[in-house]
């Protein structure tokens, strides 16, 4: 099974062509967008849905504010070739796939929740059998790193996916962490396609299972 993993993507198909690999899967970790609003969401969904593979998954990210002000509205915008998740499963032939947008508080953005308590509940609802987990910000110390060395990623998330134990995490959110490392037999790949500066620098990065 080819999965290719991207994220973090701003709406940068506008200005330049992003070269996505062919595969079974496609995986787009969250912030399509810019500020999520339907005219954004239906540029952004127009694009996914013209590739060809036979699996699109997708969950929301900080930016794609509509997915959380009004999530009716924003899933009957996208094509049914596209599956939505928000703290949903979905299965593709013997591999359980779960999506969650939540991250740490970050500004004013969606899908925010303070460290602790709250956001350790989200991490919970993540079933035991996933094989491949999708969230939109990173673990705590994996490919999270800010340009100034800081690293903020979710330490809860963190033990979550040790608990768990999927064969891949994909996510997204820190653009600078762009890259895939495997600890403790989990792939991890920060899929961020734009850089620091909103830039399509980054390459989507392809995995097979």
């Amino acid at each position: 099974m080819r999965i290719v993993c991207i994220s973090d993507t701003h709406l940068a198909h506008e200005k330049s062509k992003i070269k996505v690999p062919d595969g079974n899967i496609l995986i787009h970790a969250g912030d399509g967008t810019y500020e999520g609003t339907v005219a954004e969401i239906t540029d952004f969904n127009r694009w996914l849905a013209h590739f060809h593979h036979k699996h699109k998954i997708l969950i929301a990210g900080n930016h794609d504010w509509l997915f959380q002000k009004d999530p009716a509205l924003a899933r009957s915008i996208l094509s049914p070739s596209i599956t939505y998740l928000q703290d949903s499963m979905v299965q593709i032939r013997d591999l359980k796939i779960y999506g969650s947008p939540w991250q740490p508080e970050f500004l004013e953005w969606a899908f925010n929740l303070p460290r602790g308590p709250r956001l350790r509940e989200k991490w919970r609802l993540i079933p035991e059998d996933t094989d491949i987990l999708i969230t939109h910000g990173p673990p705590a110390g994996i490919l999270d790193q800010t340009p100034d060395g800081e690293h903020v990623g979710c330490a809860d998330l963190h033990e979550a996916v040790v608990r768990i134990k999927p064969m891949l995490h994909v996510f997204g959110h820190v653009h600078h962490g762009h890259g895939s490392q495997e600890v403790s037999g989990t792939k991890f790949v920060n899929a961020s396609i734009c850089d620091e500066e909103y830039l399509p620098s980054n390459a989507p990065i392809v995995v097979d299972l």
